[in-house]
């Protein structure tokens, strides 16, 4: 500018651009283009410089989000915990819903149980089949469906009963039911009690399960069981024996599959051996497992002798009972015996060296050939009246008895 005003450093009262502007438009010949900015003018706008805020822009792949995109983050987030709530929620409200009606439904049975005594045991017994299929039909509604198909069961092992033997399992089937069903109502969510009520666990739930018990040994397949149900499965058990363990410890690998898939191709074979690890569901006494790692197979050869110690032949069986009263089916190592015929061709099993000692029936017939035969160690299974056959070992080396 060419006006000769003195200079003047520092802030410019708000007047003084209007005065400019007015003397611009009145007197343009006063304000023709200096030389130079005087330097006051550059001294200011440095200062002025150094000091202004310059808004920083996010670069391009450094991390940094707009607003928007921390906002859109911050919902989704929010979402995402909600929807975890809701599921948690429905979970929740299932498993109470769930509890509820299976009480309901073991109400039911305890009314059912009352009936079949009251009415008694011999009608019970002449009309189990349609008796057990309706009760048995209200707790698969009740949504105890474990429960309802051991149940639906009970006629067919009444049925291979004697006649005069069947009273006496009759009230030892039902008492067994009411058991179960008081266990249940003291603790509900106990895995082994809603595994016979209602439903099991899967396979990943016991294998990521960190209170199951895991045991790595050498294992032989003693036999299996396979039996179709009148709910259109069939049932599949393969019954294990752990030769690394100083007493007989058994595990049951058990499967279900529907009747029309046909018979499924085994895994196992009886006599097989192999080395593995098994997972194991949880229970009082753990038996049903999984297999885990299975590592290799093992040569074959004489079973450990787990007679040592033993005093009493069942006394597996009177633990198995006496933790869990409910259990049907309970492996057993017999020792040395034999197999013999009573007076009406009926097989027991007898043992060795003491003709009056103890004697227990056995369910299926027998190979003629096994009679009289000496063994020194036989496993089965005890259901409290009979015994199932599974392996023996003899002078001949290994029976399969399956």
């Amino acid at each position: 500018m060419a006006t000769n005003a003195p200079a003047r450093r520092g802030n410019f009262p708000a007047s003084t651009p209007l005065a400019l502007m007015w003397i611009a438009a009145t007197a343009p010949a006063s304000f023709a283009a200096a030389g130079s900015t005087p330097e006051w003018v550059n001294d200011w706008l440095g200062r002025r410089r150094k000091t202004a805020s310059q808004p920083v822009e996010p670069t391009p792949g450094a991390g940094g989000k707009s607003i928007g995109e921390a906002l859109r983050d911050e919902s989704a987030d929010i979402e995402a915990a909600a929807a975890v709530e809701r599921r948690e929620a429905a979970q929740r409200k299932r498993a109470g819903d769930t509890r509820s009606s299976v009480s309901a439904g073991l109400d039911e049975l305890d009314q059912w149980v009352a009936d079949q005594l009251r009415l008694g045991l011999a009608g019970f017994v002449d009309n189990s089949s349609d008796r057990c299929r309706r009760i048995a039909a209200r707790l698969v509604d009740m949504k105890a469906t474990a429960l309802a198909g051991r149940i639906d069961e009970i006629p067919s092992r009444l049925m291979g009963l004697r006649s005069e033997e069947r009273p006496d399992a009759a009230i030892r089937e039902l008492g067994k039911l009411v058991l179960l069903a008081k266990a249940w109502r003291s603790a509900p969510d106990d895995p082994e009690l809603r595994r016979l009520v209602s439903t099991s666990e899967g396979r990943e739930q016991v294998l990521a399960n960190p209170d199951a018990t895991q045991v790595d040994s050498v294992w032989e397949v003693l036999g299996e069981k396979i039996e179709s149900r009148r709910d259109g499965l069939v049932s599949h058990s393969t019954w294990l024996l752990d030769l690394n363990s100083a007493t007989s410890q058994f595990a049951l690998l058990l499967d279900y599959f529907p009747a029309s898939a046909g018979r499924r191709s085994n895994a196992f074979t009886p006599g097989d051996r192999f080395d593995a690890r098994l997972v194991f569901y949880p229970a009082r006494q753990p038996l049903r497992a999984l297999v885990a790692d299975r590592k290799g197979d093992v040569p074959s050869g004489e079973w450990p002798d787990f007679s040592l110690g033993a005093s009493d032949t069942l006394a597996a069986h009177v633990a198995r009972q006496d933790a869990a009263p409910w259990v049907t089916d309970c492996p057993v190592m017999l020792p040395p015996g034999a197999i013999l015929l009573d007076d009406r061709g009926a097989a027991w099993w007898q043992a060795a060296g003491d003709p009056h000692g103890i004697a227990l029936p056995i369910a299926d017939t027998v190979n003629p050939t096994l009679l009289g035969l000496d063994l020194k160690a036989t496993a089965a299974l005890w259901n409290g009246s009979r015994l199932e056959l599974l392996a023996a070992q003899s002078g001949f080396g290994r029976l399969d008895l399956s």
